[in-house]
């Protein structure tokens, strides 16, 4: 793997880096919970969980949430020393060295690409289907899957904040009709047993599939991580990355608690577990909001389903091209990558990158056959999500390294226990995934370890071309994760020109 390594050296010029300060709290909020798609969770997975953990369900979303708040505690407080767009690869270089952060970049970016392509192509399955349901007219899958792609590229390009208003948009609705479909069964009176709080025991928890439902709950939260990832674009980061982490993690938590609940409740909790493994399982979310809401809201869930999937595809584009830049930055990858659009300062080279990764993607999966939904998209979430859980789990451990020397005046139970805390857990999880890899991805032992060998390789790779680039390139070598929002040395291609500067700290 080569890749150029770019002169250390240029002349003070102002900066032309991403487009600083344009996001605030909020935006960063709509990114993180759109990614995480509520709704495609809520009525496209959650019956499985329930299928396989019946009662337990809702407490396993539960503390999911709790683990990953626990992670966020000390990922957030290294979010105030580092501000880089390809967060966990510049967390783990800071905490573990430089050749294990090199490796992770490859992980990373593996994994964000491969859950992007995967909810590519669900937004074309999806999308095949509804508009089908709607108009009778079948428009084949992949074609949705191309303009979808299109729609998301151009979003990319242009600037950050209108990413930001239309995941506002779409993440609005489909929360909306969730809650629509809660408040009819709470209005019935918590559904034809009445509501069953037993069903937040943590006696279910030692029932058989409960290790499988932690991978999908777990699952579900992935993509809340991407704050730090806008860190160089956010006002006033310091605050904001901290308060939208959390805010998305609590929310996140709660919500998807609540609607496991209320769809146990809908059906009873001692019957739920028997028609999420029925012919019906895949569908129960949307019969129960036919009956307790009204056909108008089972039909809206249908359309809003579309919507999400696209909202979560293009946040997780969002995350990509930021990889891609923050390492063609950074001499991880081809330079280019690390450029910016002169007017929009938005990563254009990354964004052209990521959406010719996601069509390839599309052109195999048409020319091969292969289902878009059962393939594609679980195939490649399954091997996605379990690089993101790994690049958690040595983030976690990468702030207890940058911090063991010199708490900077934070509290030891934030900077040592609680990431220590969060590794054990998400590598207790990270072997739950790997056992129960099959319960995602429908495949085979030997499809799955075909999913699960890229992370390793990658990460190998990563490793030696660090050590390469020390060898060579010294000076290009101490650049690798110490490129912060505050010294970002860039090549405008509205100009061709390299600058570099010093951005003031935002305090």
């Amino acid at each position: 793997m080569t890749a150029s390594i770019p002169s250390p050296s240029a002349p003070a010029e102002a900066p032309q880096g991403l487009s600083g300060g344009a996001i605030g709290t909020g935006d960063l909020v709509f990114f993180v919970v759109a990614a995480a798609a509520p709704l495609t969770v809520m009525a496209g997975v959650a019956p499985l969980a329930i299928g396989m953990a019946g009662k337990a369900a809702p407490l396993g979303y539960l503390l999911s949430g709790v683990l990953l708040v626990v992670f966020a505690a000390g990922f957030t407080a290294m979010s105030r020393f580092v501000r880089n767009a390809g967060a966990f690869y510049a967390y783990i270089g800071r905490g573990l060295g430089r050749p294990t952060g090199a490796g992770s970049a490859y992980v990373a970016l593996y994994a964000y690409n491969a859950i992007e392509v995967g909810l590519l192509a669900a937004f074309g399955w999806f999308t095949e289907s509804g508009f089908e349901d709607l108009t009778g007219v079948r428009v084949a899958w992949w074609i949705w899957a191309i303009a979808g792609l299109v729609a998301i590229g151009v979003l990319g390009y242009l600037r950050v904040t209108l990413s930001a208003k239309v995941l506002g948009v779409a993440l609005v609705l489909e929360i909306l009709v969730l809650l629509v479909l809660e408040a009819g069964i709470l209005a019935d009176g918590g559904g034809p047993r009445g509501l069953d709080f037993g069903t937040l025991s943590p006696a279910g928890l030692g029932e058989s599939g409960v290790g499988g439902m932690f991978v999908l709950a777990v699952g579900a939260f992935i993509g809340f991580e991407a704050t730090a990832i806008y860190a160089e674009e956010v006002r006033d980061p310091e605050r904001s990355v901290p308060r939208a982490t959390y805010l998305a993690v609590a929310f996140l938590a709660l919500f998807y608690t609540f609607t496991v609940w209320m769809i146990i409740n809908a059906y009873g909790s001692d019957r739920a577990q028997a028609v999420a493994n029925g012919d019906g399982g895949a569908d129960m979310v949307f019969a129960a909001t036919e009956r307790f809401a009204g056909a108008w809201a089972a039909d809206s869930m249908h359309v809003l389903i579309i919507t999400s999937a696209f909202a979560a595809t293009l946040a997780f584009h969002n995350g990509s091209a930021r990889y891609f830049y923050a390492l063609g930055r950074e001499s991880l990858l081809p330079a280019r990558l690390g450029t910016v659009a002169a007017r929009t300062r938005a990563p254009a080279a990354a964004v052209v990158a990521q959406s010719a990764v996601a069509l390839a993607v599309v052109v195999v999966t048409v020319l091969s056959g292969a289902d878009p939904y059962t393939v594609t998209f679980l195939w490649s979430s399954g091997s996605g999500i379990l690089g993101v859980m790994l690049m958690q789990a040595l983030a976690a451990l990468a702030v207890y390294g940058f911090f063991r020397g010199d708490r900077r005046g934070l509290p030891a139970w934030r900077v040592a226990a609680a990431p220590l805390l969060a590794c054990a857990g998400l590598a207790v999880m990270i072997v739950l995934v790997c056992a129960n890899l099959d319960l995602l991805t429908g495949a085979s032992n030997t499809v799955n370890a075909a999913l699960i060998a890229p992370l390793p390789v990658l990460f190998a790779a990563g490793v030696v071309l660090a050590l390469r680039i020390r060898r060579r390139t010294p000076a290009a070598y101490e650049r690798l994760t110490t490129v912060d929002a505050e010294r970002i040395p860039v090549q405008d291609i509205g100009t061709g020109t390299t600058s570099a500067g010093t951005r003031a700290r935002r305090q």
